[in-house]
């Protein structure tokens, strides 16, 4: 469950993306010299004193007539809009610009709390250089030093101290799903359709539903919530400032959800956005069902459905474990199908194999068909066990990591399928030198 949402906003160069590194623990945006190389917002995830936070990196804000100044001032807007807490650096060696107190007065103008960072403070000699950015009037700066780490944990007590004190409610014991996909592909239609009632906003314009809508309900004795969100844009539309849409928003749903509802639209057919948007969802391990909707409009004969299901195979090679249903939430056509799909799919990614079970299945493959030789030698799976779920996840204990070659794994999971189902889940198998 996440806390918070941290933005990072600042003038191009004083260290944004260093210090966005430094939160999220790993190296995930692009640090260079360059003014101006992170131009759109860069998620990540990070964790500190037992709060788990999602952290934004934006685009530097300058007054000049750089390129793209418009459309990174706008991601940097929805940025904040979306936040709890921003970050907002400057840099201790050129001491207050022109630029910091644009950025300043724009901070001002909205109501959420700021902490004022002032990097490249790399030794306690400068630290006196902090003390005129008090004349931002933002409250009082934290000297910091992205490159060596200096101060980053100070900052990060006091956002912690500012992230809202209620959480979203997380519904424990209820299935919850996601509808995902692109704008106007009729992911709040058929919501709306399975709940049998208007509950949510259904409109032809693009984007009509601009954050996540949990809606909790009952159905044979199962409870569910589903989590509507907004389309995923590709990131050249995500710069309109008007509509304000949040990828963060999807991305929050599908980390918070259970089973995803893959929602691609009959009439345009597979875009190729469609393929970023489900790849989100199978890189966070979540069970997918594949929902082809606006069958009603599609001319067909007997033929189309199994045309249609080659086409997303070949498409979507990654979901290959996910079933497909064809659907039109307009006439309710196999609406019906879903929950006891979501049901399945939902079990499925939360079994739990038996370990004498799981070697038996894991040796017969081996036996059956031995790991392929790699420069003369052989991978020997010697033991395995299943160490989670959501997705479930094998540690196979081997001879030696580096030969078990990934057309390997995927014959393993093959033989798991065959074996237990797992329907609509990804699975992970982990290989593991003995001992």
């Amino acid at each position: 469950m996440i806390n918070g949402i941290v933005a990072i906003v600042g003038r191009p160069n004083v260290g944004k993306s260093t210090i966005f590194n430094r939160f999220i623990g790993e190296r995930l945006s692009i640090v260079e010299d360059t003014p101006g190389v992170t131009r759109d917002r860069i998620y990540g995830k990070g964790d500190w004193l037992t709060k788990d936070f999602r952290v934004i990196d934006t685009g530097g804000i300058q007054l000049l007539d750089q390129p793209f100044q418009e459309e990174i001032k706008a991601q940097v807007e929805i940025a904040m809009e979306e936040a709890d807490v921003i970050v907002f650096v400057v840099s201790g060696k050129e001491g207050i610009t022109n630029d910091d107190e644009y950025i300043a007065n724009m901070l001002k103008r909205q109501t959420k709390p700021v902490v004022l960072a002032v990097n490249k403070i790399d030794d306690s000699s400068k630290i006196e250089n902090i003390y005129e950015f008090y004349n931002l009037g933002l409250g009082d700066p934290h000297a910091v030093s992205g490159v060596h780490g200096i101060g980053i944990g100070d900052v990060l007590d006091e956002v912690i101290g500012l992230f809202p004190t209620k959480k979203r409610e997380d519904y424990e014991g209820y299935i919850k799903f996601a509808c995902i996909g692109r704008p106007n592909v009729g992911k709040s239609s058929i919501v709306n359709a399975i709940l049998n009632e208007e509950r949510v906003i259904v409109s032809d314009i693009e984007g009509t539903t601009r954050d996540a809508i949990d809606t909790p309900f009952t159905k044979d004795g199962e409870d569910y919530v589903i989590i509507d969100t907004a389309g995923i844009r590709k990131r050249g539309k995500v710069y309109e400032n008007i509509e304000k849409y949040s990828v963060l928003r999807a991305m929050s749903a599908i980390e918070r959800c259970d089973v995803v509802l893959f929602v691609i639209d009959g009439e345009k057919g597979i875009l190729e956005q469609d393929k970023h948007v489900a790849g989100y969802a199978h890189e966070a391990g979540k069970p997918i069902i594949i929902v082809y909707n606006k069958w009603d409009t599609v001319e067909k004969d007997d033929k189309t459905m199994n045309k249609v299901k080659e086409k997303i195979r070949d498409e979507f090679i990654y979901l290959s474990y996910a079933p497909i249903v064809f659907v039109s939430a307009k006439t309710k056509q196999r609406i019906h199908d879903l929950l006891p799909m979501i049901h399945d799919v939902y079990r499925f990614s939360q079994l739990r194999i038996a370990t004498n079970v799981l070697n038996e299945v894991i040796m017969d493959a081996q036996m059956m068909t031995p790991a392929p030789a790699i420069n003369g030698k052989r991978c020997k799976i010697l033991y395995s066990t299943q160490v989670s779920v959501a997705p479930p996840t094998f540690v196979l204990s081997v001879n030696d990591p580096e030969l078990l070659h990934f057309s390997y794994k995927r014959y393993l999971e093959n033989r798991l399928r065959e074996a237990f189902g797992f329907d609509g889940s990804p699975i992970r198998i982990i290989a593991r030198a003995k001992g």
